[in-house]
């Protein structure tokens, strides 16, 4: 049990024997005690002030010494200020933390609780690349995926692929009037890019189209529609709705070169999927739940044949549900979709990671499922997540002016290795070593200046700045977790063998007791679904880990009692930098 968790239950404790009266413990405010206060932690009492008929600083007082009594080997001492009682937690607890944990390389994973979870993130298009706003989707879900898999849950990781629809007809179009039978292979060009250059290219002769029947005197709005390959593309879209054989082969063979494009970006970035969805396969579902939701009178017909749902009561809207022709729309496919993976998985949680924008959406969704009675619907879950700028502003991919994804590692790796070559100290890593280093501190660099901001805000990558070996940044934890290792490996096994019973000092303790809480800060982070917080706390950590290296020496300590201790905390160190990492998705290097 975490010393947060003991305190909680020993204040419960406390106040039932003094007061005889039951307080749930989860009610029980702990914090850390303010640095300018003596002690480790602090119990808020003003809860409990009025129910127990006591003033602060006398509940205080009673709790303190009750609780120093009932846990003499816990608590050294406890002062009260004004409601605050602040408890002094003895060396004795944190020193038999570290003995208990330091070689224990599963520290903070919980055991399986059997709870189901499903995330589904990236949602590409096939008309395009992955691009900037695509990745801090990839290193979301990804990294939610690994919290939750670390706090005992069973993680189905799925992706839903829009495949269809006229935006993938405008690539089509497009590359049949100016591909001239181009393919990925002859142009030497990566299959899901050839494809995004033809929807570029669409977007560039439509605006010329335009333009040109608005010269001849034709409104915009009329030339928009009327434009030969906006017509076109039309046609195309009928045509693959109607299984026309050559439309779907040309359909299949453009949607094969951009997967084998997004593969090898997934593989690159670590992103992967147990399931993957298709919408060409799922468009079609949930029209029996149309049907469903009409004889519960869930939802009502209009006079065109039209079908929808009232949410005003909700302080929603109204939403069609099926067009009048009997075609489903977005939503219809998103409700079918949920009851077909509960039907497969049987998931507690669906969380779906999708940008800000559908915010609206996802709760509509959620409100339908509930008022159809399926199993799913308590358990959607929203991670709601803001855009990604550039310096220069936002990106779009229809004018060609997107970051892709692939571009943006290559140049987070090649910012790596000149940062790196910067500093000289690699001279002893062979050619492929050097590789593998500059893509773990290029990609690290990435992922966690995307992660390390709260998902719901949105923000401003800079690459240059994400890379700083000195910085709030991946590669200061990187480094030092390498520098740990380093420490480690000239130690042998006597090294270690002492046993340990000296007083902490201050910033021994401070390690200590920021490591202590590191269990704690993988289940809030899972909780809230926000890798931010586990990001900010790794970093914490190496800092603290910094400064307590500058101060006391390891190697040079002074006792083998000291000696021991250091290493003891250097490995639990290393421990928690490791698996906090690798849940956001980055990898820690041995040496840098």
């Amino acid at each position: 049990m975490r010393i947060t968790a003991q305190i909680r239950h020993l204040t419960s404790k406390a106040i039932q024997e003094l007061y005889q009266v039951s307080i749930d413990e989860h009610a029980v405010l702990v914090n850390e005690t303010k640095p300018e206060f003596e002690g480790d932690y602090t119990v808020v009492l003003f809860a409990f002030v009025k129910q127990l008929k006591q003033s602060p600083e006398a509940l205080g007082d009673a709790l303190g010494k009750q609780m120093v009594a009932n846990s003499p080997n816990l608590f050294k001492s406890y002062n009260v200020i004004k409601g605050f009682l602040n408890l002094v937690v003895d060396d004795a607890y944190w020193l038999q933390v570290i003995k208990d944990q330091y070689a224990n390389p599963a520290y903070g994973r919980k055991p399986a609780n059997g709870q189901k979870v499903m995330v589904e993130y990236s949602s590409p298009n096939t008309n395009k690349p992955l691009h900037l706003g695509h990745l801090r989707n990839n290193f979301l879900g990804w990294s939610i995926a690994s919290i939750l898999e670390l706090n005992g849950y069973e993680v189905i990781k799925t992706c839903i692929v829009n495949d269809r629809g006229v935006h993938i007809c405008k690539s089509m179009i497009a590359w049949q009037l100016f591909g001239n039978g181009a393919t990925p292979t002859s142009t030497g060009i990566k299959g899901d890019h050839f494809v995004g250059d033809y929807y570029v290219k669409f977007n560039d002769a439509y605006k010329a189209e335009v333009n040109e029947l608005m010269t001849k005197g034709m409104d915009k709005d009329t030339a928009e529609r009327e434009a030969p390959i906006m017509k076109a593309t039309q046609q195309i879209l009928v045509d693959w709705e109607a299984g026309k054989p050559e439309v779907m082969e040309l359909w299949q063979t453009m949607n094969g070169w951009v997967y084998d494009g997004f593969n090898a970006t997934y593989a690159r970035i670590g992103s992967s999927f147990d399931k993957t969805y298709y919408e060409s396969n799922t468009y079609l579902l949930g029209k029996d739940l149309v049907e469903k939701g009409l004889s519960k009178n869930v939802f009502y017909q209009k006079e065109d044949g039209s079908v929808w749902i009232d949410l005003t009561a909700d302080g929603l809207d109204e939403k069609l549900v099926r067009r009048k022709d009997g075609t489903s729309v977005y939503i219809t496919q998103d409700i079918g979709l949920a009851e077909q993976k509960t039907a497969e998985f049987g998931c507690d949680q669906s969380i779906y990671v999708v940008g800000d924008e559908q915010n609206y959406h996802f709760k509509v969704l959620k409100l339908i499922c509930q008022k159809l009675g399926l199993p799913s619907a308590d358990g959607i879950y929203h991670l709601s997540y803001g855009m990604v700028e550039l310096p220069t502003g936002k990106m779009k991919s229809r004018e060609g002016t997107v970051v892709d994804a692939d571009d943006l590692v290559d140049e987070m790796v090649n910012i790596a290795r000149q940062k790196t070559e910067e500093l000289g100290k690699v001279k002893d890593f062979t050619d492929a070593e050097l590789t593998e280093l500059y893509d773990t501190i290029g990609l690290g660099a990435l992922k966690f200046f995307l992660l390390r901001v709260d998902p719901k805000k949105k923000m401003i990558f800079n690459p240059e700045e994400s890379i700083d070996f000195h910085g709030f940044t991946g590669p200061f934890i990187q480094y030092t977790h390498a520098r740990i290792r380093s420490i480690l490996r000239k130690a042998d096994a006597a090294d270690f063998a002492s046993t340990v019973s000296a007083d902490l000092l201050p910033l021994e303790k401070a390690l200590t007791v920021a490591l202590e809480q590191f269990p704690v800060v993988l289940e809030t982070a899972a909780n809230t679904h926000d890798p931010s917080q586990l990001a900010i706390y790794v970093f914490n950590i190496a800092k603290t880990f910094n400064s307590f290296y500058t101060e006391h020496s390891i190697a040079n300590a002074e006792s083998a009692e000291k000696k021991t201790l250091r290493l003891q905390l250097s490995q639990l160190t290393a421990t928690v930098l490791k698996t906090g990492m690798q849940a956001l998705g980055i990898a820690v290097p041995e040496r840098m």
